[in-house]
């Protein structure tokens, strides 16, 4: 791999997303690690990007398991020398249902992916980015609209996703002295293949269901390598992009 080119993680880049920010990535010349738990899925990004797929790396990968973060790291770096920028994206949801029916082993489950497996990412870029020179690097958290304003009988989603801004907020400050940047974008309902339900109707905090408006996930993915190619001396803290007329402002 070309050590002049900036390298990045994305995980969860099999699909949605991860995908479409990873192939940004590849785009913008970036040398890119996909991560996620299908080899088949991360191949098919791969392919996807066509000539500069040349610059991607399918790593399989659970975040919910920490030996598993770590060889993605420790791989990360014998591949590239350094990390420039972590896409922490990866995460999973759990049958929508009341509060009061969340099975233990559903919430357990979900905190392992969507707040340790992001915790881990963190800790692992750390390590690299505050001991490589240059010194320094950006990590971007997926949040959610849900992050701020939770849906109905998605209370496990919904603390995880309030979680991730605390380690966002954590991450940013600790690493200021090491020169690494932290930011989260905070995505409402991007059209990808977990966002199926929106077309039939998502349920609302009035307890009916109405279809949601939706937009192209490319406009994530744009937002997210905006985010990426900033210099280090500046930093998009939190950005929300959602559908213009979701309910979002308001919702309850």
């Amino acid at each position: 791999m070309n050590s002049t080119k900036k390298s990045a993680i994305v995980t969860g880049g099999g699909s949605g997303v991860g995908r479409a920010v990873a192939l940004e990535l590849l785009q913008r010349d970036y040398q890119v690690v996909l991560a996620g738990r299908r080899l088949e899925k991360l191949q098919e990004t791969v392919q996807e990007a066509g000539s500069s797929g040349v610059n991607a790396i399918p790593i399989v990968t659970d975040v919910s398991d920490p030996q598993s973060v770590e060889s993605l790291f420790a791989t990360t770096q014998d591949k590239f020398g350094r990390l420039d920028v972590l896409f922490n994206n990866a995460g999973s949801n759990i049958t929508t249902r009341p509060l009061e029916d969340v099975p233990v082993e559903d919430w357990d489950s979900l905190l392992r992916v969507n707040l340790s497996g992001v915790f881990w990412c963190i800790q692992h870029a750390f390590r690299i980015m505050k001991a490589q020179t240059p010194r320094g690097g950006r990590i971007i958290n997926n949040g959610s609209i849900s992050a701020h304003v939770p849906r109905p009988h998605a209370v496990a989603y919904n603390a995880t996703k309030h979680a991730v801004t605390g380690l966002t907020k954590s991450a940013s400050l600790e690493g200021r002295k090491y020169n690494i940047a932290c930011g989260q974008i905070d995505i409402g309902n991007a059209k990808t293949n977990m966002t199926a339900d929106l077309e039939v109707g998502r349920i609302q905090a009035d307890g009916s269901r109405a279809v949601e408006p939706s937009i192209d996930v490319e406009h994530v993915a744009r937002a997210v390598v905006y985010m990426a190619d900033l210099p280090l001396d500046a930093n998009v803290q939190f950005m929300t992009i959602m559908a213009t007329e979701m309910p979002y402002v308001g919702r309850g």
